[in-house]
């Protein structure tokens, strides 16, 4: 066990699976007690698992960030857990069916920002107002490289939201780091996650065709995402804020 993050309090939402659960796991490895909270109490469960299994501390809390509430609790509850609350990552998020934009669907696209848009500026609504009160700390929002910095066609909800993800992160790590919250983003691109994959298609046809549309020549892993989110967390970031950090083998170069 590393010791970069000893004695720190670390919430991870969507940390049931994927990129939120690498992100959990790294943490945990570092010496960080981490509140694992999403949707699902079961998947939510064998991340604490594997955290617990490597010698870590953690818990699972249920909760939907897109409800304002849910989000209050969260930050409570890891308080009430491990005394304090000293990095967020607001990892949450959803997809969206994908189709032209002039189909799309209008409760998929409230879905889609509800999620990630406006999940995302409640939960970082209740971490600032606990770090501002109690010295401070650090949020990481991941974000895509879909948005802000490339468009593929068929993705355009998914793509809005994401592009809001970036740009109210920005604008909230310029409200904020005077009060000591430094805040940023990470955008991955295609990761070895379900999300990156397309119906049907199995390990051996995606990593043929990310050979063909990634410039590195191959899907990121998740422990990469994972790591760039513990750097931006760390001490030695301190100088960073507002960054948006691209993941994505060159896609976006």
């Amino acid at each position: 066990m590393s010791t970069r993050f000893a004695d720190k309090s670390v919430l991870v939402t969507g940390g049931g699976s994927g990129i939120g659960r690498a992100i959990a796991l790294a943490f945990a490895r570092e010496g960080a007690r981490v509140a694992v909270a999403g949707r699902g109490a079961g998947p939510l469960a064998e991340t604490v698992e594997l955290i617990e299994q490597a010698g870590g501390k953690a818990v699972a809390l249920t909760g939907d960030v897109t409800n304002a509430q849910d989000a209050a609790r969260l930050v409570r509850e890891t308080i009430e857990r491990f005394g304090a609350l000293d990095v967020a990552v607001n990892n949450a998020g959803v997809f969206g069916a994908a189709g032209p934009v002039a189909e799309i669907d209008e409760a998929e696209w409230q879905r889609v920002i509800g999620v990630n848009v406006t999940g995302t500026l409640l939960a970082m609504q209740q971490q600032i107002a606990h770090m501002r009160a109690h010295g401070g700390g650090a949020i990481v929002n991941v974000s895509s490289n879909l948005g802000a910095h490339k468009r593929i066609a068929g993705v355009g909800a998914y793509a809005a939201s994401k592009a809001a993800v970036t740009a109210l992160t920005r604008a909230a790590a310029l409200d904020h780091i005077a009060e000591g919250v430094r805040i940023n983003t990470v955008s991955p691109g295609a990761v070895d996650t379900p999300m990156s994959s397309r119906p049907g298609e199995d390990a051996e046809a995606k990593a043929e065709r990310m050979k063909a549309e990634v410039p590195v020549g191959r899907s990121g892993a998740t422990e990469e995402v994972a790591a760039a989110v513990l750097y931006l967390a760390s001490p030695e970031a301190g100088y960073t804020v507002g960054s948006d950090l691209v993941l994505d083998g060159g896609s976006s170069a």
